[in-house]
């Protein structure tokens, strides 16, 4: 699923940052259906926030978490605060960590950049969509077929 496409090399040819990747690519791989202005929304929160703090790939996940499973607004159910804690203690349960500097310390090179973090964070949020909603490409392939 994102996971995938993100460690493909997935937005690097746009120079997409890390929260552009994630909501670009779950637009894609969800169908989310965001049209280039709302995909723009990501466009500040890479670097974490540009200044270290939490990783764009996981505030781009938390976007496509409100968008998939909020009707409204967050107030109206508990789902999106426990989906999102599940989000981030996945992630630093992995990584050790879910600041932007420290990953990057740690796991970002020259050559492939941060795509393992931003991989990592694919993989959580996958790991929930997979779970709520089922394999979203799963159910798009089957309601292609003839």
């Amino acid at each position: 699923m994102l996971r995938n496409l993100i460690e493909q090399g997935y937005g690097e040819e746009e120079d997409l940052n890390c929260a552009e990747k994630i909501l670009y690519g779950a637009n894609q791989v969800y169908k989310l259906g965001l049209d280039k202005n709302s995909l723009r929304m990501a466009s500040g929160f890479g670097g974490g926030m540009a200044i270290g703090s939490v990783c764009g790939g996981l505030t781009a996940a938390i976007m496509v978490l409100g968008i998939l499973f909020v009707k409204n607004n967050a107030h109206e159910s508990k789902k999106i605060k426990e989906l999102t804690q599940e989000l981030f203690e996945n992630y630093r349960e992995e990584m050790g960590e879910i600041h932007c500097d420290p990953l990057k310390a740690r796991h970002r090179t020259n050559e492939i950049k941060c795509r393992n973090v931003i991989a990592k964070a694919a993989a959580a949020l996958d790991t929930i969509v997979k779970r709520e909603i089922g394999d979203p490409l799963a159910q798009i392939l089957a309601t292609e077929k003839p």
